[in-house]
């Protein structure tokens, strides 16, 4: 088929999948306490339409796909799902993002599924900060969880992802600095983006990727940068003056990164969205239950990922917010 291509020359070859609306947790600068109105199942995708719609996408040159929620794990049987994704010719990586509650029991079959990647989004080492931010006393359990990935070489790199926010990162940013140390970690740091579903986000509440690497240098000397990653990598990459460590920033408001951005996303009620803070999406959920066939979906994907916007405008005058919160648009 022909390749996913925008107007601005961008070539597509990421898919953000959601799998579920609903989370195990209530974090604080994604959801409100008593959470939200979940979808109904109905308007879920079923796994055999998310397979479908995967199948054409990797047949237009996605290469890459991130199973994510919610809290893709709350789903049941997400390994089947692993399996059959990993079985489509022309996929190259296929990766999760997790809360990490549920790695106990899921890690193994995960990797005995074929999952390649997982990101597991940790913001504080500190039980206290960790239940008052996510509304949840789970620390333990997100720590367990990450040692039994250990265990399956198979998925790798784990990336530890915490979010960024001023007077709460600081004091700990070194402490996850000795974590990327001691274990077979990669930590990276997200800047905190306008995407909570109470709308309380200001533009004070951001702690750079500058001034967390400013925090680690005064401590470590200069960091050294990992070279040779993919061009459209959003996250900058470093390691330590004695190779030992890897750490990364994820800088989307003080260095935004459209121009090389190669993701699309699809919702879990079956939304494509071409950008995380897109305010218009394409129902691909009414074209997987029509009679419509595969030439057809694809025809309807590369009409949305050709209208792709160019940025996402947060600090400008221009910018809107997006018209669903984190939870809802699949992280």
């Amino acid at each position: 088929m022909e390749q996913l291509v925008d107007s601005y020359g961008r070539h597509i070859k990421s898919m953000r999948i959601s799998i579920t609306d609903k989370c195990n947790f209530r974090c604080t600068y994604c959801m409100p306490a008593e959470g939200l109105p979940w979808l109904k199942k109905p308007e879920i995708l079923t796994y055999e339409e998310i397979v479908r719609i995967s199948r054409v996408a990797v047949d237009m040159g996605i290469e890459q796909i991130r199973l994510t929620g919610g809290e893709p794990l709350v789903r049941r049987d997400v390994p089947d799902l692993v399996y059959q994704l990993h079985q489509l010719p022309g996929l190259r990586s296929l990766s999760l993002t997790t809360n990490g509650v549920l790695l106990k029991d899921q890690a193994r079959p995960l990797a005995e599924a074929g999952l390649t990647r997982i990101n597991v989004s940790l913001d504080s080492l500190v039980r206290e900060k960790f239940a008052k931010l996510t509304r949840r006393d789970q620390l333990d359990r997100v720590l367990i969880g990450l040692e039994e990935l250990e265990k399956y070489p198979s998925i790798h790199p784990i990336k530890v992802n915490a979010v960024a926010m001023r007077d709460f990162t600081e004091e700990e940013v070194l402490d996850f600095v000795q974590l990327a140390r001691r274990k077979a970690y990669v930590v990276r740091w997200i800047e905190f983006m306008p995407l909570d579903a109470d709308q309380i986000w200001r533009k004070e509440d951001i702690l750079t990727g500058a001034e967390l690497k400013a925090i680690i240098e005064a401590k470590y000397g200069p960091l050294v940068p990992v070279r040779g990653g993919d061009p459209s990598e959003t996250a900058r990459r470093y390691t330590f003056s004695d190779g030992i460590g890897e750490i990364g920033f994820i800088n989307p408001v003080s260095e935004p990164f459209c121009s090389t951005c190669d993701r699309i996303r699809l919702t879990a009620d079956g939304q494509l969205r071409t950008c995380l803070f897109a305010t218009e999406e394409t129902d691909l959920r009414a074209v997987v239950r029509s009679d419509a066939d595969d030439e057809q979906l694809a025809q309807t994907i590369r009409r949305a990922v050709w209208h792709k916007e160019l940025k996402h405008y947060i600090g400008d005058k221009r910018f809107k917010r997006a018209n669903r919160s984190m939870s809802m648009i699949g992280g």
